[in-house]
């Protein structure tokens, strides 16, 4: 449910890390907190399934400032009988380069249970679980860290269909994924109409979602970059996800074009 995870400009290839490098953060700030509703539909009708919660808090973690996300997820109790989900993923994210120092991952999807604790390493390129060292490339992002950093990509640099590539740590194993930007347009959620810009992240197979580009991402066109919309196939059926409500963004959400 949260595990969403997230070039080339003209001709040119760009190296997987140029837009996932040293970009400082000027989208997000400490006390920051989304909530979504997640809308489920097995035969085109949308039901109220579950809910999940975003929020971020300003932290030290082996003496270095880091933001600290947590996400949590849930399907709703009326509905675990067709599949239950009860979510948690924490990431601490080095506030000077937006690189994740710690994740930790606790998922019940369906029956599925799945605990993960990671420590990385900046200076020697190693990503430590309780499964041994691991070598990682530089830049290397989590699931949830992946998001965060992509809220602070210049998107107005991109043209429809270029590929932002970034590196990925989950499960004991790097995995070489990318946004493939798709443009800007009006998207009408359930919380209002917004400027979006829009995205399909490649993402890695799981027990939810399915592998490849068929997830799509709506973000806000403003300096926030918040998530308004997701839509995706799962294994059973297919999933909205919208944004309904928001506290202590960056700046005000200007991208917002009318309320419901």
């Amino acid at each position: 449910m949260i595990g969403l995870a997230v070039l080339a400009l003209g001709l040119q290839p760009v190296k997987a890390g140029d837009d996932f490098c040293g970009i400082r953060n000027q989208a997000f700030q400490a006390g920051e907190s989304i909530t979504f509703n997640v809308f489920y539909s097995v035969v085109g009708l949308y039901i109220n399934a579950g809910s999940a919660n975003f929020s971020l808090s300003l932290e030290h973690i082996n003496n270095k400032a880091a933001y600290h996300v947590v996400g949590n997820g849930s399907s709703n109790s009326s509905y675990d009988w067709i599949f239950k989900v009860r979510d948690r993923y924490e990431t601490y994210i080095d506030t000077a380069n937006l690189q994740p120092l710690k994740f930790i991952r606790n998922i019940d999807e369906g029956g599925y249970k799945k605990s993960e604790n990671i420590i990385f390493n900046q200076a020697a390129n190693t990503a430590t679980t309780p499964n041994g060292v691991f070598k990682v490339p530089n830049c290397i992002q989590d699931v949830l860290s992946s998001i965060y950093y992509a809220r602070n990509i210049d998107f107005n640099r991109y043209k429809p269909d270029d590929k932002i590539p970034f590196a990925m740590f989950l499960d004991n194993e790097v995995y070489n994924l990318y946004l493939r930007y798709m443009g800007k347009e009006v998207v009408k959620t359930k919380y209002g109409k917004f400027r979006a810009i829009k995205f399909k992240p490649l993402l890695v197979k799981g027990t939810l979602f399915q592998g490849g580009e068929k997830m799509t991402v709506w973000v806000s066109d403003d300096p926030n970059h918040i998530p308004l919309r997701i839509e995706s196939p799962i294994v059973v059926g297919s999933i909205k996800v919208d944004m309904m409500q928001y506290r202590n963004l960056r700046y005000p959400l200007s991208s917002m074009i009318s309320f419901k």
